[in-house]
């Protein structure tokens, strides 16, 4: 197309049609009047987007040993050794180490947490079906995921599941502007509610404005009502920075998610909440202070002082 006056008026009526409908869909929420469309594309694409996946990733099967892993309590065993497995399996290589580590992780943070999970891969990231920060992970619909569902990896809370195709679904990212979850403190039990902010912190207003909190205090998910989206006890991050309290009914926390939201590649959906609040259990062990090393000096009085330090007199 030629770079004409009727051109450049139909792209930015494109663009300007493509805000509307994003403004839409995000205010529309699961009532969303392009929903439909939404799941529509991810029955088409999702497919492609899993075969392209599965062509350029010779092992790609990795997680088929926690793919059906929701029956929990009697599984974990089998998962285990079907883990030990694969690492013989997949040998030496860099990247193969690397996501034998994911799996460990993830599988020791489902065990802790009691969590029934289903592995899965992320095949593709984007906006393409209308975030701005979202993955599309290789299981579906036929796999029994479901709208809702709650999505971590070894480290922590990695997000939600908004659409479901056949094959594939999205996953909005706890780091999404438009993504909120409930959140508890460690030991201190006060609630608050996490915002993501893209590649900033994620931000927390916490219920009780005179909420003791410093930096270095530890967060979970404090769960939703029928475990959906979120079940409870999920690792979220770590307190960064806390505003000064003006005597407000909230106050403002700022979390570094324990998650890495631009370095996503095994990640584990839950399929099964846990009997009961694992509470903190699924939190990381505290870093160990370092020891600050203490230096003595010793003073060796001279051959020519006396036992007080003065000079003697010639």
């Amino acid at each position: 197309m030629r770079d004409t006056r009727e051109s450049r008026l139909l792209l930015v009526l494109l663009i300007a049609i493509a805000f509307a409908l994003i403004t839409v869909d995000i205010r529309g929420g699961e009532d969303s009047p392009v929903d439909g469309a939404r799941r529509a594309a991810a029955t088409v694409f999702g497919p492609i987007e899993d075969g392209v996946s599965t062509a350029v990733d010779p092992i790609g099967n990795a997680v088929s040993a926690i793919r059906d892993s929701g029956e929990r309590h009697d599984r974990l065993a089998a998962l285990e050794k079907e883990n030990a497995a694969l690492k013989a399996e997949l040998g030496s290589d860099d990247r193969n180490r690397s996501r034998v580590r994911q799996l460990d992780k993830m599988l020791k943070t489902a065990a802790n947490g009691q969590y029934g999970i289903k592995g899965a891969e992320v095949v593709a990231i984007g906006a393409a079906q209308g975030f701005s920060w979202t993955v599309t992970i290789d299981i579906g619909s036929k796999d029994g995921i479901k709208r809702d569902m709650t999505v971590l990896n070894g480290d922590g809370l990695v997000g939600r599941v908004t659409t479901v195709g056949p094959n594939t679904a999205t996953v909005l990212l706890a780091s999404d502007p438009d993504f909120t979850v409930g959140t508890r403190m460690e030991a201190t039990d006060e609630l608050g509610f996490a915002s993501g902010q893209g590649d900033r912190p994620l931000r927390v207003e916490l219920l009780n404005g005179k909420a003791k909190v410093k930096k270095g205090d530890r967060l979970v998910t404090f769960g939703s009502e029928a475990d959906k989206p979120f079940v409870p006890g999920v690792p979220v991050g770590v307190v960064s920075r806390v505003d000064p309290s003006g005597g407000d009914l909230t106050r403002t926390i700022y979390v570094r998610p324990y998650v890495g939201f631009t370095k996503l590649d095994i990640v584990g959906v839950v399929v099964q909440a846990p009997r009961s609040d694992p509470r903190d259990t699924v939190l990381p062990d505290k870093p160990k202070p370092t020891p600050t090393p203490t230096v003595t000096v010793t003073v060796t009085p001279s051959a020519g002082a006396t036992a007080d330090g003065q000079p003697q007199e010639q």
